[in-house]
């Protein structure tokens, strides 16, 4: 079993930063892949970036060039820099670690508000 906490969310205005961090506890074995993904009121669940162990990295088209993802392999540790947000980014934010012969394993979400 795999415990991920989320931390970072709050409240900021539109053009600011917030950065989100994701620590994974729990498992001896090495996560696959780690993500970020985002939930807003009556839509459905959206990835917003995902990078790999070995550290391909992948983004939704509507954070190119504003969000940075990161991973730390030796803490299970997967961060989410949100630079020039926007109000439409807006959502519940969730990290997620994945492994390819295990299953998924998701945080309890961060809320992050983004006021115009």
């Amino acid at each position: 079993q795999v415990q991920l906490v989320e931390s970072g969310g709050g409240l900021v205005q539109a053009g600011g930063s917030l950065r989100l961090s994701c620590a994974a506890s729990g498992s001896a074995f090495s996560i696959d892949f780690m993500g970020w993904y985002r939930q807003a009121p009556g839509k459905q669940r959206e990835l917003v970036a995902r990078i790999t162990s070995g550290g391909r990295i992948n983004y939704a088209d509507s954070v190119k060039g504003r969000f940075t993802i990161s991973r730390d392999n030796a803490k299970n540790t997967v961060y989410l820099q949100m630079n020039s947000l926007k109000p439409e980014d807006t959502a519940v934010y969730y990290c997620a670690a994945h492994f390819v012969a295990r299953g998924d394993y998701w945080g309890q979400g961060t809320q992050v508000t983004v006021s115009s």
